[in-house]
């Protein structure tokens, strides 16, 4: 039986195995999950938090 995972921006859930095409992130010590849609949707917004050392 394989976990089942939810985006943390809309809720969308689905197994652990087709997460594949999900982002992982973690903040303030707890991991995140946002599923392919999401990701894409706020990409730009994700980007703009990270060090420039990361791109």
């Amino acid at each position: 039986m394989s976990d089942i995972v939810t985006c943390d921006f809309c809720g969308t859930q689905a197994p652990e195995g087709e997460t594949l095409t999900w982002t992982v992130a973690v903040e303030n010590g707890r991991q995140r999950a946002f599923c392919d849609t999401c990701s894409r949707t706020h990409l730009r917004a994700m980007e703009s938090k990270l060090d420039s050392e990361w791109w």
